[in-house]
């Protein structure tokens, strides 16, 4: 199961006089974290290393430490954590001592998966849709039934002779809701499940 976290998350220490600072956000998009990358790297640092991934895309920057010291072994940290949809920046500023390219790796994924392991989370789970017409009559015991069976409703449009539904809900619920939903309704509203 992948999980993502569910606020901002810092985690900071020190590695043989250097300061590493790991960042992590939840990200829906991959704009989304290099906007965010951007928005909080630290001009004054001597390294802004990152990586993200969302789904099957993915990126990572060394920012100027030797290739694969830092942005990749923070890919791989978000990989270890078992996360999706995430962006994390470390921050290094240079305390005068060298790490060498195994030390490097280390300081930056060992910063980020420690990050990420304090950060607060939750699984990630498939969900689906369903949309459903339903007369003003019924909607209160549908909208009522739907929630008590584990769906939201995440859009309601109404026209003259009632609502147009749209629910979500984890896949695995979607058959249940639709049943019970025919069910109440003694086959007067059909949901009919999103094609994608």
């Amino acid at each position: 199961m992948l999980y993502t976290i569910t606020a901002p998350w810092r985690h900071e220490e020190e590695i043989r006089k250097s300061r590493f600072l790991a960042q992590a956000v939840p990200i829906a998009h991959p704009e989304e974290a290099l906007a965010w990358f951007a928005l909080v790297g630290d001009a004054s640092a001597t390294h802004n290393c990152w990586a993200y991934r969302v789904g099957d895309a993915y990126r990572f920057n060394d920012d100027g430490e030797p290739g694969g010291t830092a942005g990749r072994p923070i890919l791989q940290a978000i990989d270890g954590q078992g996360c999706d949809r995430v962006a994390v920046l470390v921050t290094r500023w240079y305390g005068g001592i060298k790490l060498g390219a195994g030390g490097l790796a280390r300081a930056y994924g060992g910063s980020a998966a420690e990050c990420l392991r304090l950060a607060p989370r939750e699984p990630i789970v498939a969900t689906g849709a369903l949309h459903m017409h339903c007369d003003f009559t019924e909607l209160a015991l549908v909208s009522a039934r739907i929630r008590e069976s584990g769906g939201q409703i995440a859009r309601e449009t109404f026209d003259a002779d009632g609502a147009e539904l749209t629910v979500t809900a984890p896949l695995d619920r979607l058959d249940a809701i639709a049943a019970r939903v025919v069910d109440i309704s003694r086959g007067r509203i059909q949901p009919r499940r999103d094609p994608g």
